[in-house]
């Protein structure tokens, strides 16, 4: 099945304010219909790109089957890590980066590689606030959920 990911985080105060992440996922079933599902939530204290990786993460854990997903974000840390192999090389370096740094989010980064895993996956960068319907609702989403009342926490934030 052919699928198609939208996602969208957000952060007040980035880094010690609420956030929250949007995330829309859309397919067409056998006899043509399409289908949307809709997710956000939002956390006490996050980080934009926690909640950037959250938006992916989320998208792909709804999967219940194997899946070919194109996966659009308007996140530059997420699409490049894949793309430009960002992440190969912090996991062949035991999950540091440039200068014997220790990469931020390791968690989450697990966690989506862990989603990510039974699927064929794309990654495609959308640039931000420039009028993309899906991109501005998972931002309305992302948005709507950090300034909500029943946020969770964050455990790890870096």
């Amino acid at each position: 099945m052919k699928v198609t990911i939208y996602t969208d985080g957000a952060a007040r105060g980035n880094p010690d304010g609420p956030g929250g992440y949007g995330t829309i996922l859309s397919y067409i079933d056998s006899t043509g219909v399409e289908h949307i599902r809709e997710y956000s939530g939002g956390y006490k204290k996050t980080t934009n790109n926690r909640m950037e990786l959250m938006a992916a993460i989320v998208g792909l854990e709804a999967l219940t089957k194997p899946c070919v997903v194109t996966l659009y974000s308007d996140s530059q840390y997420v699409v490049k890590a894949f793309n430009e192999h960002w992440l190969d090389g912090w996991i062949k370096k035991g999950w540091k980066r440039g200068k014997n740094e220790p990469v931020k989010n390791v968690d989450l980064w697990k966690r989506l590689l862990a989603a990510k895993n039974q699927h064929d996956v794309t990654f495609c960068w959308v640039k931000g606030h420039d009028g993309h319907p899906q991109n501005e609702r998972c931002d309305v989403l992302a948005t709507t959920a950090a300034d909500g009342g029943n946020l969770a926490d964050d455990n790890v934030v870096e």
